[in-house]
């Protein structure tokens, strides 16, 4: 019989293990532990914020608030200070390792009980709980999910979290693809052809404000701004401002509109084609010609869709927060926890999902 029975060898999993130190097992399906902590943030791991609320979050307000209380951002650099993990503070406030490799490393030299290249089938509840799984059937007291989300396939992603969670009564928030990027209406095909352009743009949506770098692709855009917006955006309309107060870069009539503007000339050609709008001198604008060119202050655009989970950073949805109590605990069954990014949180990018991943593992830990 075994005390805590983990499901799930990503960052959530493995922290609880670590604290817990004994009495533990984790199940991870895959040959290996950590395999989102292995490519996130381009190799080098955005480990958590200098900045950290729960406004950064899609999710209950006050349940997200409740879980920082007991291990924030700062709670979390100190834990990396104490163990020699250091971090490194790079732009847009977030904190990376040099390498993933520094902290992957280190579960794996301090977090033992691990059994890979096991697959949950099924769970029941009885006096304890009965896990099968494709090597035998494992029973445990207490079961904690710990199994990210659907995003990443290729990973390994798997949704036995959401079926186990269902089995046992739980309310699914509807899982979708978040922090990706997004796919184009027919009438903003123009987009494809900028393919490869890159510059900084506000972009907004829902009350939400993000300036941050826009990237135009074949399959559509995509860059941090848009991923960030693709978390808060279902349906509807995306607003971007290319620019800000166009009139003071039209100052000089004798230059060609696309020499004036402080934009990636072939996407400013590109746009005035979209307006039908010639490229010509700026003393030859009509004021209805100059109310095309504002549009670069505020275009708006209703994405079609996005690039799916397969090209999602995370899963937006998941076990409904409502009926786990602030110490991880499901309201439903006794003995069963939710951590990470199994539940129905969802951080903008910049460490935000790790943050979570461990702020959650720990509050459960002072529960256990």
């Amino acid at each position: 019989m075994i005390d805590v029975l983990i499901i799930g060898g990503g960052a959530s999993g493995l922290f609880l293990g670590y604290l817990l130190r004994k009495n533990y097992l984790i199940l991870e399906h895959n040959k290996d532990i950590g395999a989102k902590i292995k490519i996130s943030g381009g190799g080098k791991c955005n480990i958590t914020n200098k900045i950290l609320s729960s406004n950064n979050y899609r999710g209950d307000d006050k349940f997200i608030k409740e879980i920082f209380k007991n291990f924030d951002n700062n709670d979390l650099l100190n834990w990396l200070k104490k163990n020699n993990l250091n971090v490194k503070e790079l732009k847009e406030n977030q904190y990376f390792f040099s390498s993933s490799e520094i902290l992957l490393s280190f579960f794996k030299k301090n977090v033992k009980n691990i059994k890979t290249n096991i697959e949950v089938l099924d769970i029941e509840k009885k006096e304890y709980f009965i896990v099968y799984t494709n090597k035998g059937i494992f029973k445990a007291k207490k079961v904690i999910i710990a199994t990210g989300g659907i995003s990443f396939k290729r990973l390994g992603a798997s949704d036995i979290g959401f079926r186990i969670a269902k089995k046992f009564g739980h309310n699914i928030v509807p899982l979708k693809p978040a922090l990706v990027g997004l796919t184009l209406q027919p009438s903003e095909n123009w987009f494809k052809k900028l393919s490869g352009i890159s510059f900084r743009a506000e972009v907004r949506v829902n009350k939400k404000v993000f300036n941050q770098e826009i990237l135009f692709a074949h399959k559509g855009i995509t860059g941090p701004a848009i991923l960030n917006a693709s978390l808060w955006w279902d349906k509807g309309f995306i607003e971007i401002s290319f620019v800000k107060d166009i009139k003071k870069y039209l100052k000089n009539p004798n230059k060609q509109i696309s020499t004036q503007l402080p934009l990636p000339k072939r996407f400013v050609k590109e746009f005035l084609k979209r307006v039908n709008l010639e490229d010509k001198k700026i003393k030859f604008l009509t004021q209805n010609e100059f109310a095309k060119l504002k549009l670069l202050e505020n275009y708006k655009f209703a994405p079609a869709g996005t690039f799916g989970f397969e090209r999602a950073e995370v899963t937006k949805g998941g076990v409904d927060t409502k009926e786990i109590d602030f110490g991880m605990q499901s309201k439903k069954v006794k003995g069963l926890y939710f951590i990470g990014e199994v539940l129905d949180v969802t951080g903008e990018l910049g460490g935000y999902n790790f943050q979570w991943a461990f702020s959650s593992a720990f509050n459960l830990f002072l529960r256990l």
